[in-house]
């Protein structure tokens, strides 16, 4: 079976996350969560007090780790690397301070596109991706790709709850400055940066409810050619 493809970009706290989960347990598909590979990887470097530089040492980590990912019965994405389940540890502000540097790896970022293609081919209906270049690099030929996107102050609000919800002590102000810093890093890096697909659908979640963004989403991928 081919699984139709749905292609999420977007930049952090636009709601990929959590749309990704409801449209995957709407649909009976799976939902893939690139940007935690890349924590993963960056996770072990800081485990392994390796400099967080763009070298062949750091590569080499991210071809030798074993990850993958599974879902919850009630849709959450689980990630595991070399069978340990880390998807608490990957979201700590160590994590996120240093994940953007990780990613604009080039040799970092063809090991987990190679590894996102093959999760991606699992015999399921659909599979929704999502992340910063799944449109442009990792399925260019997707059947829908959109990108999701808020105005900064809510992207700042939904990621400080995040935190909050994790027991994670964070001001609003320093969310903020951290998603503002993230997001120069990952549109200005030269191996796949942050861009709208231009064939993407670009929309807008500041004042949409979670239902209306996935009801949003069913409908374009009804326009595409969507069966289900």
């Amino acid at each position: 079976m081919t699984s139709w493809i749905l292609a999420l970009d977007g930049p952090a706290g636009a709601g990929k996350s959590t749309t990704a989960k409801h449209l995957a347990l709407r649909l009976g598909g799976l939902a893939v969560d690139t940007g935690a590979l890349y924590r993963a990887v960056t996770l072990a470097a800081l485990r392994m007090n390796l400099p967080i530089t763009c070298n062949e040492a750091l590569s080499r980590l991210a071809r030798s780790l074993q990850l993958r990912q599974t879902m919850t019965a009630e849709g959450d994405v689980r990630t595991l690397m070399n069978g340990e389940d880390v998807s608490e540890a990957i979201r700590s502000p160590e994590v996120d301070r240093w994940v953007s540097q990780v990613s604009a790896c080039p040799g970092v970022r063809r090991a987990m596109v190679e590894l996102q293609r093959s999760l991606a081919r699992q015999g399921v209906p659909v599979v929704i991706l999502e992340g910063r270049d799944i449109g442009t690099v990792v399925f260019p030929d997707a059947q829908l790709k959109v990108f999701l996107t808020a105005l900064p102050a809510e992207r700042a609000r939904r990621r400080l709850q995040d935190l909050q919800k994790r027991g994670i002590q964070a001001t609003l102000t320093d969310v903020l400055e951290e998603l503002r810093r993230r997001d120069l890093l990952d549109s200005s890096r030269e191996d796949s940066p942050l861009t709208v697909p231009h064939d993407a659908v670009v929309l807008d979640t500041t004042d949409l409810t979670l239902d209306e963004q996935v009801d949003g989403i069913l409908l374009l991928m009804k326009e595409r050619g969507w069966k289900g």
